[in-house]
Parts: structure tokens; C-alpha cells; sequence
């Protein structure tokens, strides 16, 4: 994978810097030639002015001139002709001078500038055999031209010139590839080591280490995203496979004893039958309770196990009326144990809540609070502000949350037994019916309501004060 990441970025480099280099380098053979034109140019000026009192005499050449041609020539490379208003050439900056006297009427550039144009270019010489590159300046008098100067080059000279600052171009072209590789070695090898931690963690992962984690911090923006979905992928599962293996655990401990007790009657049930029919019908009573227990053993552990979901969506209720609804629900069963139902709530309470989860949390503590409640005594429910008082509670404004408190006259836990009693199948010592899993389902129930549950002690009386605090919704 790594090479393939190098071979990707390298080509990505190497088309990039052929896109620019290729005009750039017909650029610069544009530039070079143009700048060679205007140097020449400027340098036929130059010896045109020296050359006008030369021409103007119509003498032979003054050895000042010769002089100057020739080392301007030996200097720069170039050939240098200076005719007369003729065509003949009077200096040259050949050393041997054996052109002097011959007649250049018959090259073009020599004719376009006795004729007054400047004229610049590169055109084949048949005399020399190669391409010439060119610049021929008239000489002026005043307005009369008294000759021409031309300078010229092979345009080898010229194209290794251009050549020599394409190497240039494209050596540097080169070593960018080449930087550009080994940048992308270096890129490549950190996102490839990350990647292969991250795929070292998953085959962990997938063996069963359900503490495999990977770093967050490390790498690009793209690997520390993937690296924190991973992560939280794992806690999800590891939440999951704890969920199943607690409620496997739970549901094998707590139904092992009802299991038995209802198999062992079932079993005297069955021998009873025929000496002693009342006897069976009792325990075929007793069996039929055991089932019930059975059953709402079950329904509490599939409760349990729907609110231990970390995802749910919550709705918005109205807490006051839900209590009361649940009030009415419970007085008959209440009145028969000699037991009130009070409802003190403020008249409007809307909090966020998992859809059901407001009634089976009242449901439970109501049906913990009958079960220990001495008969002509009293269970409360007092639905108000999170942090109101009892007296001000119908008064108070707008909360950040409600308070549910159900008070019930009982005896109360200590305070070890209060941290207790919300564990799964904890009992207290005042009762030994229920399933223990009231309180659990209670506080499943409002974590994934986004609410707290918690077990006060009644000051100055006894009993217990259940309380479970929801977030109000959000325009309460």
C-alpha cells in the first residue's frame, strides 16, 4: 500500500511540473532569443555610430574601427560586416579581413537596411552551410544612410544557450520528483503504520480482546476520525456483550431457585394426587404463584435490559399528569392494605423521558412503598421543581428540571443499605417478596431518560424519600 502511495503522489508531482515546465521551457526559448535580438541590436547601434564618419569619408578603414570590430567580435562571438551605401564591405571582424571588398547586396537583411529598416531573424546561410541568427541596423548621416551594420550568429550558439537553461529547468524539475518521492515515502510510511495499527486493533478486536483501543491523537484529521468511530465502535460492543452477559447471568441466577421450587411441587403435586387431593390443589396454588413470580421476574430483566440501551429517544411528557394518572391506578390496591395515595404536584411538568419510562418508574416505586407501608399510614407522590421546596413547590417558575420524591411511612434503610438498593436482586431485611430488580429498573429507567434516581432518608421521620430528577423540556 505504501508504494502505491508513493507511485500516486510521484506521477500527481511529475504531471504537475510537466504542465508548468513545458510552456515555461518554450518560454524561455522565446525570452533567450529575444533577449540575443535586442543585445545584438543595441551593439549594431553602437558600432553604427562609430562606423558613420568611417562611411561618410568613403576611405578605407581607420584602424580604430578594425580594432573595435574585431574585439567586439572576439568578445561576444558574433560576426560583425559593415558595408557601405553600396553593399561592399569596408570592416569586418574576420582576422585575415578576406572579406573585405566583397559585395553583400545580395544577402536580404543587408538590402532591407540600406533600404532604412531594421531587421532581425534566422535564415539558412548557402555561403557558411548553417543557420544564422541575425540583427542588421542601417547607418544614418543625419537622414541619409551611409551603410549597414550586421552582426550575426550561428543559431547553435543560440540553441545551446537555450539548451543550457532547459538542463537547468529541467534538472530542477528532476529533483522536485525526487523530493516529492521521498515526501511521499516519509507521508506514506506514517499514514501506512497508522493504518496498520488500526488494522492490528480490529483483528484484536475480532478475536474477542474487547479492550483493544487505538490513539486518537495521532496522524492526519481523516485516521484520528477513524481511529475515534473505531474506538467508540469498540465501547459500544464491549457495552453490548456486557449487557448480554449480565442479563445471561442475572436470568440464570435469579430463575434457578423458582425453577426448582416450582419443579419440586409440580413434582409432589403429581404424587398427591390420588391420597391427598387437597393437598395437591394447594400445591398446584402454590406452583401457579411460583409462575407469576417467574413471570414478573422475566418482564422486570426484559425491562432492564431495553433501558440499558445507549441510544433511545426521548420525549417530552407531562410528569404531574402522569403521576396522577398512575395515583388513581394504584389507590384501590393501596386502600386495600390500609394505605393512603396522596398526590402533591404542580400543575404542569414537562420533561423529557424514554417513551413508557415515567409510569413503570412510578409504577415501581409505589409498588415498593405499598410493600413496606404499615397499614392507616401514608405513600406521597410530590412532583415539583428541581430544588423548590414542599410549601413553594406549586408557586415556583421556570426550572432547569422536575423532581419526582414518592415519601412512604416504612422503616426505612440505613444508609449502607440505601447505596445498596439499587443493585440487581438486592433485597432489603423488612421484605423478602419482590424480585429485586424494582430499584435496578428504576434506575436504568432514568439514566436513559437522562434523569438520577437516588434514596434519601425522611428527616425527623421514618420512612424513605424516592427520588428520580428529569430534565425539563427544552421551552419549559
Amino acid at each position: 500500500m505504501r508504494w502505491r502511495l508513493i507511485s500516486v503522489f510521484m506521477a500527481i508531482t511529475l504531471l504537475v511540473v510537466l504542465v508548468q515546465d513545458i510552456p515555461l521551457g518554450s518560454y524561455l526559448v522565446r525570452v533567450e532569443r529575444d533577449r540575443l535580438a535586442t543585445s545584438l541590436e543595441r551593439d549594431a547601434f553602437l558600432l553604427s555610430g562609430r562606423a558613420h564618419h568611417l562611411l561618410e569619408s568613403g576611405g578605407p578603414a581607420t584602424g580604430a574601427v578594425a580594432v573595435a570590430v574585431r574585439d567586439y567580435g572576439r568578445a561576444s562571438g558574433a560576426r560583425v560586416v559593415i558595408v557601405n551605401r553600396a553593399g561592399t564591405a569596408v570592416v569586418t571582424s574576420d582576422d585575415d579581413q578576406s572579406a573585405t571588398g566583397s559585395s553583400y547586396l545580395s544577402r536580404p537583411e543587408i538590402s532591407a537596411a540600406l533600404a532604412g529598416q531594421i531587421t532581425s531573424g534566422q535564415r539558412h546561410s548557402d555561403t557558411l552551410g548553417f543557420d544564422l541568427v541575425y540583427v542588421t541596423v542601417p547607418v544614418l548621416s543625419g537622414e541619409n544612410i551611409t551603410g549597414a551594420v550586421r552582426l550575426t550568429y550561428p543559431a547553435s550558439v543560440v540553441d545551446d544557450r537555450v539548451s543550457g537553461q532547459l538542463r537547468v529547468m529541467w534538472a530542477v524539475a528532476g529533483i522536485t520528483v525526487l523530493l516529492a518521492g521521498l515526501l511521499a515515502y516519509l507521508m506514506a510510511g506514517a499514514v501506512t503504520r497508522r493504518i496498520k495499527r488500526l488494522q492490528k486493533a480490529t483483528e484484536l478486536l475480532a478475536e474477542g480482546n474487547l479492550a483493544t483501543r487505538t490513539e486518537e491523537e495521532q496522524g492526519p484529521p481523516e485516521l484520528r476520525t477513524l481511529a475515534r468511530s473505531f474506538n467508540q465502535m469498540a465501547d459500544r460492543l464491549e457495552h453490548v456483550l456486557q449487557q448480554q452477559r449480565g442479563f445471561a447471568s442475572d436470568a440464570s441466577h435469579q430463575l434457578r431457585t423458582p425453577l426448582t421450587g416450582l419443579r419440586l411441587r409440580l413434582e409432589n403435586a403429581v404424587d398427591a394426587v390420588g391420597n391427598d387431593p387437597d393437598g395437591a390443589r394447594i400445591m398446584v396454588a402454590d406452583s401457579l404463584e411460583e409462575t407469576y413470580r417467574l413471570q414478573r421476574i422475566i418482564d422486570g430483566l426484559l425491562l432492564l435490559s431495553r433501558a440499558d440501551s445507549r441510544h433511545v429517544d426521548r420525549e417530552e411528557v407531562d410528569l404531574s399528569e402522569i403521576a396522577r394518572s398512575r395515583v388513581e391506578q394504584w389507590e384501590a390496591l393501596a386502600e386495600e392494605s390500609g394505605v393512603r395515595t396522596v398526590l402533591d404536584a404542580v400543575p404542569d411538568a414537562r420533561v423529557m423521558a424514554m417513551p413508557g419510562a415515567a409510569e413503570q418508574i412510578i409504577d415501581n416505586l409505589i409498588d415498593n412503598a405499598l410493600a413496606v407501608a404499615p397499614p392507616d399510614s401514608e405513600i406521597r407522590l410530590v412532583v415539583r421543581p428541581d430544588g423548590a421546596s414542599n410549601a413553594g413547590a406549586s408557586n415556583a417558575g421556570a426550572s432547569h428540571g422536575y423532581e419526582l420524591h414518592v415519601l412512604d411511612d416504612g422503616p426505612g434503610l440505613s444508609e449502607e443499605d440505601r447505596l445498596k438498593a439499587f443493585n440487581r436482586f438486592w433485597r432489603g431485611q423488612s421484605t423478602s417478596e419482590g424480585s429485586g430488580l424494582g430499584l435496578a429498573i428504576v434506575q436504568q429507567l432514568a439514566e436513559a431518560s437522562g434523569a438520577a434516581a437516588s434514596l434519601e432518608a425522611r428527616p425527623g421521620v421514618r420512612g424513605l424519600d424516592a427520588r428520580v430528577t428529569f430534565k425539563a423540556a427544552s421551552h419549559s
